[in-house]
């Protein structure tokens, strides 16, 4: 084959041509049909642009020329979205909105018509790529646009004092399991892991007098805690002291019964006795109560009916005793 080039004329074989040109289609073929699919991701293989298969992760093949295309999906990371606020250096476009949208994200109006600056994240999996790629457009701006719906609904159901004090964890579990609802109805492919509310506060007009409320209701129930704590310190021991002194008299009154009973039989068991000898009872008891009675006298004088002076010997006797 002769090739003129300018005023020249070359003679060109064909057969080195020919050669050169299989070698590049093989080599493109071997680089279009070897592909790896990394550790956290699912390979979605279409073929002439329909879907044909899913593969897992590792070394693969497909069939060259663009016949076979490979479209990567990370199913094993964890994803993330923002309403509200923005994470600097975040690498996923899809994560946040502009400033003005995150304003009309976070202005909420709650169900006593009042209105909540409400903060959350959505952290999420992608669980059946082909659904997540093919079933909706734009899977991220319809996750949100889902989400922010799911938010409303439920910040709309409860007063502002429960969306921004005791109502956030019940908040973000129903949030959760409604928004999962909605994400399966849609088929969307996705795994909702978790909703977790931020930074929930009254509008910055009225944030100074709702703290000053807040503070209130502190106090308040600071207050009752202290007088409740008084209350179970004093009334328990107070119910002690009372429960004691019962305890006491009655076991007083018991005391005294069981002495009476005792002298009463007592007296009895004495009357038994005197009424079968009268006079050896009368003396018996005599000198029982002489026994008992004399030693407390201290010092003792006895003279005879008929003495008229004591004894000088009776002064021996003090000294003896001194």
């Amino acid at each position: 084959m002769v090739v003129r080039i300018g005023n020249t004329f070359y003679t060109v074989r064909p057969q080195p041509i020919v050669a050169a040109i299989a070698a590049i289609l093989v080599l493109w073929g071997l680089r279009t049909t070897i592909y790896t699919v990394q550790a956290e991701s699912q390979g979605i293989v279409l073929r002439f642009g329909k879907y044909f298969t899913t593969v897992n992760p590792g070394l693969r093949f497909k069939l060259p020329f663009g016949i076979d295309q490979v479209m990567l999906v990370p199913v094993k990371r964890q994803l993330k979205q923002e309403f509200g606020f923005a994470t600097a250096g975040a690498s996923n476009p899809k994560q946040f909105t502009s400033e003005s949208e995150q304003e009309n994200e976070k202005n909420m109006v709650t169900g006593d018509l009042n209105v909540a600056t409400v903060e959350w994240v959505i952290q999420y999996r992608i669980a059946d790529p082909k659904q997540f790629l093919f079933n909706v457009i734009t899977p991220s701006e319809t996750l949100r646009d889902a989400s922010e719906s799911v938010m409303r609904e439920v910040v709309g159901d409860r007063t502002v004092d429960e969306v921004i004090t005791i109502g956030r964890q019940e908040i973000e579990s129903e949030a959760l399991v409604k928004l999962q609802k909605l994400v399966n109805k849609y088929e969307m492919g996705l795994s909702i892991d978790q909703v977790q509310l931020k930074n929930v506060n009254p509008p910055p007009p009225v944030q100074p007098s709702f703290n000053e409320v807040n503070q209130a209701q502190q106090e308040r129930e600071k207050t009752i805690n202290i007088a409740s704590g008084e209350y179970n310190k004093i009334v328990p021991r107070a119910r002690g002291e009372a429960e004691g002194k019962i305890s006491n008299s009655e076991g007083y009154a018991i005391k005294r019964v069981n002495e009476a009973e005792g002298d009463a039989n007592r007296f009895n068991a004495f009357f038994k006795e005197y009424l079968k000898a009268p006079e050896v009872t009368r003396t018996r008891i005599y000198l029982e109560t002489i026994e008992a009675v004399m030693p407390k006298l201290g010092r003792k004088i006895i003279l005879d009916d008929a003495a008229k002076q004591v004894l000088p010997l009776l002064q021996l006797q003090e000294g003896r005793t001194r």
